[in-house]
């Protein structure tokens, strides 16, 4: 009996999208851990002195970056890179303006966490996003998953790692909070347990209306992040461009885990192959 290869394709698809509904509902959504810390910048109160990128790259003796618009003169980064992990960047059209402090959010369900094949990205003591070199291969996933692009490799070594902030949790371990904030002249940027940062910045926006975006961003965007924001200008201006609230790895794990669940797709796609391997041997002995 000949075999109808379009039956077999349709056949098979149906397996496998049988298999990934239900996974993909059982993923359950991440929520920050209990001892959670965090950032919480508001861009009203900062005046752009940098007083945090250069406490930043101090406290993780970073070397200076003299390739940005400083012209050589100066550590002045244009943004986040092998030399830097905090940054203030600045916005402006027209008579609007603002700055805003770029660096890792500390993702509650983060996308290089679950890209890292190895490891060597984790949700380390307080939920935040560290890094573990000994641990890395290189493949730079978590560079390229990145929503905010943040990791950075360091192309200039011999023997690179990923640069990024992990929230100073050397200095964390010691009793202290991160350097960005505790040297912001202005109290732009502060550091806490994060659920007290989401009830201040909720406060702020009851305080003040009309002064702010009513909106925290980070509270629920892809996910949540344990770097939060408020601003007086629309959040997409400032680059946050993502404004889902499905975290990465929850659409790509329930896809990935509902393909390979049970085997049962694979176990399809060589069901089908078999069957074609078997009615092209046929034809070949009908021919002879």
């Amino acid at each position: 009996m000949d075999i109808d290869r379009r039956s077999l394709l349709k056949t098979a698809a149906a397996a496998a999208t049988l298999t990934i509904i239900p996974a993909a509902e059982a993923r359950e959504r991440r929520v920050a851990p209990s001892d959670a810390v965090g950032l919480l910048y508001d861009t009203t109160r900062c005046v752009g002195c940098k007083a945090c990128v250069v406490a930043c790259k101090q406290a993780n003796e970073m070397a200076p970056d003299v390739d940005g618009y400083g012209g050589g003169l100066y550590d002045a980064p244009e943004g986040l890179n092998e030399y830097t992990k905090n940054v203030i960047a600045l916005y402006r059209e027209g008579e609007e303006q603002s700055f805003v402090k770029k660096q890792c959010m500390h993702c509650i369900d983060p996308a290089c966490v679950g890209a890292c094949m190895l490891g060597a990205m984790h949700k380390g003591a307080f939920g935040v996003v560290s890094y573990d070199a000994a641990k890395c291969v290189g493949c730079r996933y978590c560079e390229t998953v990145c929503p905010f692009n943040v990791p950075k490799f360091e192309w200039s070594k011999k023997a690179p790692k990923i640069v990024k902030c992990e929230l100073c949790r050397h200095r964390l371990a010691e009793g202290k909070e991160p350097a960005c904030s505790e040297v912001c002249p202005r109290g732009a940027v502060i550091f806490g347990r994060y659920a007290d940062l989401l009830a201040d910045a909720r406060e702020r926006l009851a305080k003040n209306p009309g002064k702010y975006v009513p909106k925290i961003y980070g509270e629920r965007e892809l996910g949540g992040t344990q770097v939060l924001y408020l601003s007086h200008v629309p959040f997409e201006k400032l680059g946050f461009r993502f404004q889902g609230e499905e975290a990465v790895p929850h659409v790509q794990q329930s896809v990935q885990h509902g393909v390979y669940k049970g085997f049962a797709a694979p176990v399809a796609l060589y069901a089908l192959l078999g069957a074609v391997m078997f009615r092209n041997r046929r034809r070949g002995d009908s021919d002879e």
